[in-house]
């Protein structure tokens, strides 16, 4: 008979066990792949959203905070800061660009934010129907966002008060949608986009129909100089953040250090503040990660325990087939190849059942902000497999050996 017949025949004579030492294996690498997955997509969504900003520029506080509330949308902003401050970093020499960000609403949870059309420029964001805002009270939706509301151009809505839903409902003054952009798979599908102007109208209860903010967008960023901040100081201006974009790289030696040193304000940087929170994750994954190899060496000895009993159980049939013929050598590989078969299969299983859920999690959103998708194959799954079938050869190499030294004449003594 063909080796891996037999071999296979041998397994499928023992379903229930065969079947729980692929189970307990499977969950094994299952649970390294999920944490592969999850780790792989998390570090590349952290780097591309913060790709392109050198540096936040914000209120006093946790720079970590700073990052994940203007940059990721994740958290509370530790404050605001003066609008006339925000222009002097502006004017400094080594910034390049700036981006104002000014939070203070949401819409179904989704972000309200009041900025500049260079932060869609930012995440190469571009309009799948509609325009840009011109005025005050006009909003761009994002492409997740306008399919969870069921909003269209032309539409008004109501901002709720907070970053969070369950806030005081400003229904007395609405949105009216003029844009929708494109699905990009960036921070930009769930957040809502407006003027800036917008958020300082809607918090100072002033009406669009104020012919003092029915001014374009545009014009009314270059009015919010100094010069306009002397002439308001009764109704000072404020901002939640300013995303810089350096001139040159000396820029990173210097302007952190001046604007920590010499104002009111904190500079954070979202690659740092990155690199520290996928850190701090890394904790947590390398618990499960420790779990997971539990399960692995369980399955192992699950594996060695299953193949050395079944093996003392099929001595005389091992004699006989020494005596019709077959090698030491054959026998010998014969349990080897059990054991790589069973945690070949567990492999795959493991390997199958990781990517589904990994897909799932993304459709049902199970991590906010964190589009997963089970289409992502990281090169270390490779890594996996061969791990798997080490463990199965490791599993099996005593009861082969014993098989390899069964001794005919001691065997059928017996009998």
């Amino acid at each position: 008979m063909n080796i891996v017949k037999l071999s296979l025949k041998q397994l499928a004579a023992r379903p229930l066990t065969t079947s729980l030492n692929i189970l307990l294996l499977a969950i094994g690498i299952g649970t390294v792949s999920v944490l592969m997955l999850f780790n792989a997509q998390l570090q590349d969504k952290l780097y591309s959203v913060g790709h392109g900003i050198d540096l936040v520029v914000g209120a006093k506080g946790s720079p970590l905070q700073l990052i994940l509330s203007t940059v990721y949308q994740v958290d509370i902003p530790p404050g605001n800061i003066p609008l006339k401050e925000a222009n002097k970093i502006a004017k400094m020499p080594y910034v390049a660009n700036t981006i104002p960000m000014a939070l203070g609403d949401n819409l179904l949870g989704h972000r309200i934010i009041g900025t500049s059309p260079d932060y869609m420029k930012l995440y190469e964001g571009k309009l799948a129907e509609g325009r840009l805002w011109n005025v005050s009270m006009e909003a761009v939706l994002g492409a997740n966002v306008a399919r969870q509301s069921h909003l269209k151009v032309g539409d008004e809505f109501a901002s709720t008060h907070g970053l969070t839903p369950g806030g005081h409902l400003h229904d007395d003054n609405k949105y009216q949608v003029v844009g929708i952009m494109a699905q990009n798979n960036t921070i930009l599908d769930d957040v809502v986009l407006t003027d800036v102007q917008s958020v300082w109208d809607l918090h100072e209860g002033e009406s669009t129909t104020n012919q003092a903010f029915a001014q374009p967008a545009a014009k009314k960023d270059k009015a919010s100089d100094d010069s306009n901040d002397d002439e308001e100081d009764f109704k000072p201006r404020e901002l939640t953040a300013l995303l810089v974009q350096y001139k040159t790289p000396l820029a990173v030696l210097a302007l952190p250090r001046q604007i920590n040193a010499n104002t009111n304000m904190q500079a954070a940087s979202p690659a740092l503040e990155s690199a520290r929170l996928v850190s701090i994750l890394g904790f947590g994954l390398n618990a499960f990660r420790a779990f997971a190899v539990i399960l692995i060496i369980s399955a192992a000895l699950s594996v060695f325990v299953a193949l050395y009993t079944a093996l003392k159980e099929r001595r005389f049939d091992l004699a006989v087939m020494r005596m019709l013929g077959s090698s030491r050598l054959r026998l010998c590989m014969a349990v080897l190849l059990e054991g790589l078969l069973l945690s070949s299969a567990a492999a795959l299983a493991g390997l199958a059942v990781a990517h589904a859920v990994t897909e799932l999690a993304g459709r049902l959103n199970w991590v906010p902000g964190l589009p997963l998708t089970g289409l992502w194959w990281e090169q270390q799954e490779a890594g996996l497999v061969l791990l798997a079938l080490g463990v199965g050869l490791v599993a099996a190499i005593i009861p082969a050996i014993q098989a390899y030294r069964t001794d005919i004449g001691t065997v059928l003594a017996e009998r």
